[in-house]
C-alpha cells in the first residue's frame, strides 16, 4: 500500500503528468479516491517552492550574467502591468485546465518570469490544483463507473 501511494505522490510531482496523472493512476491501483486525491494534492502543490526557488537561485547564480538572459527577462517582466488585472486568474486557469504542459510547473514558471509576488501566486496555483483535482477526479470517477457497468 505504502509503495501505491509513493507511486501516487512521484507522478503527482512529475512535471508532465502532475496530479493529471496521479489520480487516475491511483484509481488504477485501487487506492481509496479521498486519499489519492489528498496526496495528489499536496505533493502537486508542495512542487511550487522548488521549482520558484530553484529558478531564483539559479537565475541570481549563473543567468544573469548572461546579456541575452538579461534583456529579455526584462522584456517579459515590462509585460507586467497587462498581466497585473488577470495574473492571479490566469495562473488559476492555467493550472486548472487538465492538459499535459499546464499546471503547476507551467504555472509556477510563468509566475517567476513575469515577476508576480509570491504570496499571490502560491495562493492561486493553490486554488487551480483545486479546481483542477475535483474535474480530473470527476472525470477518473466517472470513466470508472461506465467501465464498471459494461462488465
Amino acid at each position: 500500500m505504502l509503495n501505491k501511494l509513493f507511486l501516487v505522490a512521484l507522478t503527482a510531482l512529475m512535471p508532465i503528468s502532475e496530479l493529471r496523472g496521479a489520480i487516475p493512476l491511483g484509481f488504477s491501483l485501487g487506492i481509496s479516491p479521498i486519499l489519492i486525491v489528498l496526496i495528489s494534492i499536496i505533493a502537486n502543490i508542495l512542487i511550487f517552492f522548488p521549482i520558484y526557488f530553484g529558478l531564483k537561485l539559479f537565475y541570481n547564480k549563473y543567468l544573469y550574467k548572461i546579456k541575452f538572459v538579461q534583456t529579455n527577462l526584462k522584456r517579459i517582466r515590462k509585460k507586467k502591468k497587462y498581466i497585473d488585472n488577470y495574473g492571479f486568474f490566469g495562473l488559476i486557469l492555467i493550472v486548472a485546465i487538465p492538459l499535459p504542459f499546464t499546471g503547476v510547473w507551467t504555472g509556477t514558471i510563468l509566475a517567476w518570469l513575469l515577476g508576480l509576488d509570491l504570496k499571490k501566486s502560491f495562493i492561486s496555483i493553490c486554488c487551480g490544483v483545486l479546481i483542477a483535482a475535483i474535474i480530473v477526479t470527476l472525470i477518473s470517477f466517472g470513466i470508472g463507473l461506465n467501465n464498471f457497468l459494461y462488465i
